[in-house]
């Protein structure tokens, strides 16, 4: 499609200069940018590659002198990584799906299909599911017994529902993402190796080999509206009571949550992440990629953990939070330093020792 400079910025709430009629059919970065598409030059270092390109209109940041860059047209945000949000949306090429329901599609008659619902080849939707308006159910999607899946969601390629679980309004799960596996959840028949070590911190005692029994999980799976599950993701139905995750919350590609746990609002949860069983996360919480959480701990809201983080115990609202075993951001950073000093301090001690150790001549 083609879009005018005024319209973009008219629907991503932006400001439009120059000629505001030139047309864009796409996007594309500053240095490789063609004549008919947009550059995306958020930032002065962006705009710099402008001229390896031949772009005539770019997105910019406010102030923005966009005439000394040599262009016939801008769009001009204060928030210029937030205005990208809407302008993708606009220039997505993926076609849209028209309603209706590939023959090799298996629906069990007892399931309830809202208006324009979507359903690709070989997906499966079993007995008692339900299924909102505008949903766009891919090629090979499972989805379980008595599962219900809120209005307009987006089910890619791959996606498996388990049975009961509940899902609102506006998902949108990449390729391969399952929601309502079974917990890991096994028990020996005597006290096991695993108990005694985490009860006295690292001794095993007199060990026995043991087989391990399953624990069933018997919840399901409740995801609040506007959530999104990268590929691969997997979250877990609960032992007794369901797995929660609330209203907004994001995922990345690989991200591991565990029975029982509950999610709070608005989180952000990047790739890698591993969260154990029964953990309590806050609300507007960010887990790095590759953090890893320990079961039954609680994290607050508005904590952040970097990259490959390992929480093992509370972490109090607010904190910013890095290293194995985590601890405050700042303070990591500092025993880093220290660390790195390290082989000099062992050297100053061994030259110290050297001199008093060294025999003295006669006085």
């Amino acid at each position: 499609m083609t879009y005018t400079i005024e319209k973009i910025a008219k629907a991503i709430g932006a400001s439009a200069h120059g000629e505001i009629t030139l047309t864009v059919t796409s996007v594309a970065e500053p240095a490789n940018a063609e004549r008919g598409q947009l550059a995306l030059a958020m930032k002065p270092e962006f705009a710099a590659q402008l001229g390896e390109g031949r772009a005539e209109a770019a997105m910019l940041w406010e102030g923005a002198d966009w005439q000394a860059l040599g262009l016939k047209a801008a769009i001009i945000s204060p928030r210029p990584r937030f205005a990208m949000a809407g302008l993708s949306a606009m220039m997505d090429p993926e076609p849209q799906r028209t309603a209706g329901i590939h023959p090799s599609a298996v629906i069990d008659p007892s399931a309830t299909l809202g208006a324009d619902v979507t359903i690709g080849p070989l997906s499966v939707i079993e007995a008692g599911a339900r299924i909102g308006a505008g949903t766009r159910i891919s090629a090979q999607v499972f989805v379980g017994r008595d599962a219900q899946i809120g209005d307009h969601a987006i089910l890619r390629e791959g996606v498996k529902i388990g049975a009961r679980v509940r899902i609102g309004a506006r998902f949108i799960a990449q390729p391969g993402a399952s929601v309502g596996g079974d917990g890991f959840s096994f028990v020996t028949p005597e006290e096991g190796a695993v108990e005694r070590v985490r009860d006295t911190l690292g001794a095993q005692g007199a060990a026995q080999a043991q087989s391990w029994a399953r624990i069933h999980s018997l919840g399901s799976v409740q995801i609040g509206d506007d959530v999104e599950l990268g590929a691969n993701s997997c979250i877990d139905r609960g032992t007794v009571r369901d797995t929660v995750i609330g209203n907004g919350c994001k995922f990345d590609n690989l991200a591991q949550i565990g029975h029982n746990v509950v999610i709070g609002r608005d989180c952000l949860i990047c790739a890698q992440v591993g969260v154990a069983g029964s953990t309590r996360i806050g609300n507007n919480v960010v887990l790095g990629g590759q953090t890893g959480v320990s079961d039954n701990v609680f994290i607050g809201d508005n904590v952040i953990t970097g990259g490959a983080t390992k929480v093992l115990s509370n972490v109090p609202a607010g904190r910013v939070m890095l290293g194995y075993p985590a601890v405050k951001m700042d303070k990591q950073i500092e025993l880093h330093k220290l660390l790195r000093r390290l082989p000099r301090l062992f050297g100053d001690v061994a030259a110290l020792q050297k001199g008093v150790s060294k025999p003295r001549g006669n006085d």
